[in-house]
């Protein structure tokens, strides 16, 4: 086999096809027609992956020394033990799930294989497994089939090929094997050429198959995903952050305590137990699950606004966007071809698409009648730009009207070569031709006299980017039995012009212009013409004063060097590769950018894997872009992705709103207890206590604050950075004055106990003190605005969880049985007003200052 068969080169005819030997002789130098498995790992290296991660082996460790804990003090209390390794078990097998999203998209694209294609062989066409396809074969295409390899076309038939798969254009291509084009053409305007995985919609054509497998155009996107890496989400990157923070502070904060201890001939057995109990409380065990449900329940929340998530960080990044990069047919348009001009040429009037409603032009009129149309449940199917003029019409009635008024008796149809079409109608006094079809091939034959305004308004329509339909009619007494269409197109009059385009979707400007003001930069990628891309992205606000367009030739051009430098400019990318695609994602994410990208077909799949967040189309979009994708839209609308982003801010804000209120009673638990033993006092708290403090007293009131809805404008806000961290913009300030308001009235309790000789009622009364304090804590971080402005309506989970936490904490303290297995004594009258009062004084202190902050 020579190796011209996977070029330019390739003949143009072999009449007989490939014999038995040559079959096997491509096979063993090319391979077979498949794609390659996605490469496969062992169940026990993905547990141990899953398992690795920072956070992860903090909470194995918490378990390990709640365990120990509870050994040493033989209690029996090995709740918080299984507790924490459900934790990660849960966060294990989500985190195998999402292993396997690669595998399951390289194994949607192997579904194309299970099909077959008719070849010719030994002069004969017969029909073979997909896999069994070489290089060389001459492949048979007919209307309504898969292509099955790449192919050099030798002969077509009014070809018509759907490569939406790959292009991400649903408009059918006109096929050509006379049109030779390059490697350095786009896959869309490679006219002599057919891809595997693309449709054949009408007409026939043999071809040359010049790639098989992983070396055809689909094969290339099947690598590439295969190949693509995806980087860690910022919500990953922070919680590992955090988690190394804890880690050095629980070791830091027990070697402090032990040391301490000995200095003070505190028995090494108690030490030892106070300080693990420490390197627990440290530990915020139930932030990780209570981040996982935050996330889930903003999976919920974005599903009743059609988008759906299969990847849970990919909720909180999307509140990180600072850039969305959207395919423009379907998402930013509503994929209907519509008619929006029409200049009628006898009255030199221009007419939109609003007012075509009062009034039809004839060359609306005429320019339906000559298509073939049908209506099924009430949808009107046919080619696009005639479903487009019939549509126009206003009612289906209208067209059956004009058909029963002007009955057709003859057709000369659209072809490849004529670029028109010609129907002849009955008239009382004989026939009307009329002719319809591309405005250069019509022109000439219009009287010379209305070529100039003719030439005007067609540069006019082209100018807003609208696909230019000339009408022609002529009127014959009589007609042959056959008319050629010398007979029929013969001094025509033009009746006008009809500009049709595939019109924006009504939501997108006011879309486009809500995710510019929440500081997001809206940028187009599409298969399509520069010239269309531009005019659809200028109408919506993408393509703005100062924006430039940038085509697919002029990005093979430009080193990544070049692109990386000037891609701010750019808001429109117009034919571009799949590569191509993976390069502009990359550019941005090298700025600092997280971006989320809109697919729909199998040339977005690698670069949907490569960006932050990748979302594909519900309705269009193929079973390998929903694989890699990590949110699937259910109406392919622009517009839900800016709604996702406000529902992935406030996530994030609840995410901050968590470590908040577990990190602030943690944080002082360690201060309490080793401030207690500076002071001489010993710890107020051991380890049962803390425990308790951990699950119960944070726990439920922070798995209700996942359900906390969002209170301010995130959306006037500018995106979060993805290099921010989690205690940026004063959360860790604000952290710091909470440890020391809670360890300050924890530790006046514990005081007044010791002051008044009881040390064991002001030990238990500081825990009571730190428990409500947290409890009430959680009302005060709901909003920067007073607690009392928020209605605790919006989210009853929350005050019923805190009540409950609250008369936990107190029938700990108060109930016989507890007061022993959590060494509590009761407390007077005195002491519990002293104890509820201090526990008030942070959200006192908080009220303060949010109200001076207000009045500044």
């Amino acid at each position: 086999m020579k190796e011209e068969l996977r070029r330019d080169h390739a003949p143009t005819t072999v009449p007989a096809g490939l014999t038995d030997a040559q079959v096997q002789q491509a096979r063993d130098k090319y391979g077979k027609n498949e794609f390659d498995e996605a490469p496969k790992e062992s169940l026990g290296k993905k547990i141990k992956r899953s398992l690795s991660d920072v956070a992860t082996i903090i909470l194995i460790i918490a378990a390990i020394i709640s365990l120990i804990t509870s050994i040493m003090q033989n209690n029996g209390h090995y709740f918080e033990s299984v507790l924490i390794i459900a934790i990660v078990i849960i966060n294990s097998v989500l985190s195998i799930y999402q292993e396997g999203r690669a595998e399951a998209a390289l194994n949607s694209l192997k579904g194309l294989e299970h099909a077959e294609a008719m070849v010719k062989r030994h002069n004969q066409v017969t029909t073979v497994p997909i896999t069994d396809i070489v290089v060389g074969d001459i492949l048979v295409l007919e209307n309504g089939k898969q292509i099955a390899a790449d192919a050099k076309l030798i002969e077509t038939n009014e070809l018509r090929v759907e490569e939406s798969a790959l292009t991400g254009e649903s408009d059918a291509i006109e096929k050509d094997e006379s049109e030779i084009s390059s490697e350095d053409d786009p896959l869309g305007d490679r006219l002599d050429r057919v891809y595997r995985g693309t449709a054949v919609v009408n007409g026939r054509g043999t071809g040359i198959v010049t790639a098989v497998g992983m070396q055809t155009e689909m094969g290339k996107i099947a690598g590439l995903l295969g190949n693509e890496e995806r980087e860690q989400t910022p919500l990953q990157i922070r919680l590992a952050q955090l988690g190394k923070r804890l880690s050095v502070i629980a070791i830091l904060s027990a070697l402090v305590v032990i040391g301490l201890g000995i200095a003070a001939g505190e028995p090494l057995l108690t030490l030892f137990m106070t300080a693990v109990s420490l390197a627990v409380a440290v530990v915020p065990e139930t932030l990780m699950i209570i981040v996982t449900i935050t996330l889930a329940l903003g999976v919920q929340k974005m599903a009743k606004r059609h988008a759906i998530v299969r990847r849970l960080p990919a909720v909180e990044t999307l509140g990180s966007a600072t850039v969305i990069a959207s395919d423009k047919t379907g998402t930013l348009t509503q994929n209907k071809m519509t008619v929006r001009k029409v200049w009628d040429a006898q009255n030199d009037q221009v007419s939109s698409d609003d007012e075509l409603k009062h009034q039809l032009p004839d060359v609306l009129k005429f320019g339906a009648l000559s298509t073939n149309v049908t209506q099924n449940n009430d949808e009107v199917t046919g080619l696009p730009t005639e479903v487009a003029m019939v549509n126009a019409l206003g009612e289906y009635s209208e067209y059956e009207a004009l058909q029963s008024n002007f009955p057709k008796v003859f057709e000369i149809p659209f072809n490849s070569t004529r670029k028109r079409m010609t129907t002849v109608h009955r008239i009382d006094d004989g026939y009307l031709a009329v002719t319809k079809g591309a405005f250069d091939v019509l022109l000439p034959k219009f009287p010379t006299e209305s070529h100039a305004k003719a030439e005007k308004m067609n540069e006019q329509f082209g100018t807003n980017a609208l696909r230019v339909i000339a009408v022609g009619v002529v009127k014959l007494s009589d007609i042959s039995a056959e008319p050629t269409e010398d007979e029929l197109e013969k001094d025509m009059t033009l009746l006008g012009l009809v500009g049709i385009i595939d019109p924006p979707r009504p939501e997108s400007a006011a879309a486009v212009a809500e995710a510019r003001a929440a500081g997001i930069k809206p940028v187009m990628i599409t298969g399509d013409h520069v010239v269309t891309a531009s005019a659809i992205a200028r109408e919506i606000g993408i393509l703005g004063d100062g924006d430039l367009a940038l085509s697919g030739a002029e990005l093979h051009k430009m080193s990544d060097e070049e692109l990386d430098k000037h891609i701010i400019q750019y808001a429109v990318y117009a034919r571009v590769t799949p590569e191509d695609k993976i390069r502009i994602v990359k550019s941005w994410q090298k700025r600092g950018d997280v971006v989320a990208m809109t697919g729909d077909g199998v040339n977005d799949a690698p670069a949907l894997r490569r960006a932050d967040v990748g979302i594909a189309m519900g309705e269009t979009g193929t079973d390998v872009a929903r694989e890699a994708a990590a949110i699937v839209l259910t109406d392919d609308n622009f517009a839900t992705i800016v709604h996702a982003v406000e529902t992935g801010r406030g996530i994030y804000g609840n995410v901050r709103k968590t470590v908040n209120f577990l990190m602030s009673a943690n944080m002082s638990e360690i201060v309490i207890i080793i401030a207690a033993m500076l002071f001489g006092w010993g710890s107020p708290l051991i380890a049962t206590q803390l425990l308790f403090i951990n699950l119960v007293a944070d726990g439920l009131p922070g798995f209700a604050l996942s359900r906390e809805p969002v209170h301010d404008n995130v959306m006037n806000r500018k995106p979060i950075s993805p290099k921010e961290s989690i205690f940026a913009n004063g959360l860790a300030g604000k952290i710091v004055i909470n440890v020391m308001l809670f360890s300050v009235v924890s530790l006046l309790a514990q005081g007044y106990g010791i002051h008044t000789g009881n040390p064991a009622a002001g030990n238990t009364m500081a825990f009571i003190v730190l428990s409500l304090t947290s409890i009430l804590h959680v009302f005060n971080i709901r909003s920067d605005h007073s607690m009392f402005k928020i209605k605790f309506s919006m989210n009853p989970m929350l005050v019923l969880m805190a009540i409950l936490a609250a008369a936990l904490s107190v029938l700990l303290v108060i109930l016989p049985v507890t007061q022993t297995l959590f060494s509590f004594v009761p407390l007077n009258g005195w002491e519990w007003l002293i104890t509820i009062g201090l526990a008030l004084v942070p959200n006192i202190y908080w009220e303060i200052h949010k109200a001076i902050k207000s009045n500044k």
